[in-house]
């Protein structure tokens, strides 16, 4: 299929007035009824209402967490049903505070509040993954998505103990060293919960529950925090658009407002938020190395007119070296090998320089690598 790039702009014609840049600036567009038609989005994409409920399982962590061999396996067994299916499921009774994933909401409040002017000290460079984003305007001109987001690295590495709040300060000044900690901390958790969960993988795919864990152990990961502020227009645009998750495993909590939305069986569905309970699905990086048997599924993002959205990511992904490429036991004459070796970073450059993330992304990749080759 075509590549679509997305780093190159148009050629400035002579005497062609230079477009004023859009800026999305959520305190002034969150009231506005007269929408940019950057984001409208076309009209068999857009929002629709009452949509059923995903069936999605509720992943009791309690007893696997213990030691317990026979609730791991339970655990197991419903992780690699939901896997194969769409690829998503809810994890409960899993060891997070709750007061560190409440200061973990609390805190966005603090960054995406300031004034336009003090969130973009955290600009993020164009080619980068990381920094503060007022929607997609540097990267896309159409069918940008109706949020901020402020993204950093974490790294599961005794060399790096303090990424998180060292970006955070250096980026935004030593006032927002509680900040950082408070992050630092929630992406450790994260972590933590994230090679658990990892367990339970390997185990559903026969691997043995240390293979996927010792893969990630020392992983180089990206935490998110999303904005969506109330739009006056909801039905005609999206908070985020659909996407699969380029990622190995996403680890997400949502507020209490909703918004989250899965595409399974030719339907949108909705998961509805539980605070004591973490969204978990698999990400194309993962799907590759399961060799196609666990499926990353098409997602997308929904706002509403009068709330502001919020949400914590965590984007569990491996160390840069690591090469992704799918455990002999799940290649054979009947399941050959469907990707190519690659490495996340790799990936990761694609989708930040050359493609827009969808539900075509992996194979869009494959594709781009086999091209590269040759």
């Amino acid at each position: 299929m075509p590549i679509q790039c997305i780093t190159s702009m148009p050629q400035q014609l002579p005497n062609q007035e230079q477009e004023t840049p859009l800026v999305f600036d959520a305190s002034l567009l969150r009231n506005q009824t007269n929408l940019p038609t950057q984001f409208i989005w076309p009209e068999e994409e857009q929002a629709c209402s009452n949509i059923p409920e995903l069936d999605v399982p509720f992943i009791d962590l309690g007893g696997f967490l213990s030691g317990d061999p026979l609730a791991a396996m339970e655990a197991s067994k419903l992780v690699g049903e939901a896997c194969q299916k769409h690829g998503f499921f809810l994890v409960v009774n899993h060891g997070i505070e709750k007061k560190l994933i409440s200061d973990a909401h609390g805190f966005m409040d603090g960054f995406f509040q300031l004034p336009l002017v003090e969130k973009q000290r955290a600009q993020r460079k164009a080619g980068e993954h990381c920094g503060y984003a007022s929607s997609f305007t540097g990267r896309f001109s159409s069918k940008l998505p109706w949020k901020e987001t402020l993204s950093f690295r974490f790294e599961a590495h005794e060399n790096s103990p303090n990424l998180v709040t060292d970006y955070l300060c250096n980026t935004m000044g030593n006032d927002f060293e509680q900040f950082g900690e408070v992050y630092q901390k929630y992406c450790k958790a994260m972590s933590n919960l994230s090679l658990g969960i990892m367990e339970l993988l390997g185990m559903s795919l026969g691997v043995g529950k240390g293979y996927f864990r010792e893969f990630f152990e020392e992983n180089s990961s990206i935490m998110r925090l999303n904005y969506y502020p109330p739009c006056q227009k909801p039905e005609l645009t999206l908070g985020t658009g659909p996407h699969c998750d380029p990622t190995s495993l996403t680890i997400l909590h949502q507020d209490q407002v909703g918004g989250l939305q899965v595409f399974v069986d030719n339907q949108w569905h909705s998961i509805t938020p539980h605070f004591n309970a973490f969204v978990v699905n698999i990400g194309d990086t993962f799907m590759a190395l399961s060799n196609g048997r666990y499926k990353s599924c098409l997602h997308r993002a929904v706002v509403n007119s009068e709330t502001t959205r919020k949400s914590l990511a965590f984007f569990l992904c491996p160390l840069s070296d690591k090469v992704v490429t799918p455990p002999c036991e799940l290649v054979d004459n009947y399941n050959p090998r469907i990707y190519p070796d690659f490495t996340w970073p790799m990936l990761l450059e694609f989708t930040q320089k050359h493609y827009r993330a969808d539900i075509k992304t992996l194979e869009a990749f494959a594709n781009w690598i086999q091209h590269k080759s040759t």
